[in-house]
This record gives structure tokens, C-alpha cells and sequence, in this order.
């Protein structure tokens, strides 16, 4: 079974910049997509930024040039790179992957972005 496990949340300033880590574990084969998911507070899990096996990319408008996601295949490590932070970006960021349809999810890190 897939387990996931986020670090690298904290806190910053608004313009600034954190890299959140997601260590995947376990048997990662058959695995299809892997994102990043940001939950603000009291609102719903939203995607920002999805990984498929075959190296393509995808962002929504929000975060557009400011995330970077990427993977380490030998550590089997996903990354969010977030860089010019905002207000607006503080939540609870999860890591998921898909593995022969089935999704897993990370527990979240938390990250606080202040004026």
C-alpha cells in the first residue's frame, strides 16, 4: 500500500517562498498522476498543480508561474515548489497520486502566508 507524507509547510511572508516535499513509499508502480492539492480555510480541496507519468504538467490560473511541481524518480519524491506567495495561498496543502485508479492522499502540512 502507497503512503504518503508531506513536509515543508511553515510559515512566511507574502512574496516569499517554500518548497513542500511529499516522500512516497511503498509500492509506486502503476502510478498514473501525481498533484498537489491546496485547501484554504473552510473552503474545499482544490488541485494546483498535477504530474502524469510522462512528464506533463498542469496549473490553474491562480498559481500559474509562481508553483512548480516535480519529482525525484530515485527518491521517490514529489515536490511543490511555491514561489511570490500570497495572503490568499495559506491552507493545508496535500499531496495525491493515483495508483491503477485508486487515489491516495498525504495528511497535509500547513502553510501560513502573513502581510
Amino acid at each position: 500500500q502507497v503512503q504518503l507524507v508531506e513536509s515543508g509547510g511553515g510559515s512566511v511572508q507574502a512574496g516569499g517562498s517554500l518548497r513542500l516535499s511529499c516522500a512516497v513509499s511503498g509500492s509506486i508502480l502503476g502510478i498514473t498522476v501525481m498533484g498537489w492539492y491546496h485547501q484554504a480555510p473552510g473552503e474545499q480541496r482544490e488541485l494546483v498543480a498535477v504530474l502524469t507519468m510522462s512528464g506533463s504538467t498542469n496549473y490553474p490560473s491562480s498559481v500559474k508561474g509562481r508553483f512548480t511541481i516535480s519529482r525525484d524518480s530515485a527518491k521517490n519524491v514529489l515536490y511543490l515548489q511555491m514561489n511570490n506567495l500570497r495572503l490568499e495561498d495559506t491552507g493545508v496543502y496535500y499531496c495525491r497520486i493515483v495508483q491503477r485508479s485508486t487515489p491516495y492522499w498525504g495528511q497535509g502540512t500547513q502553510v501560513t502566508v502573513s502581510s
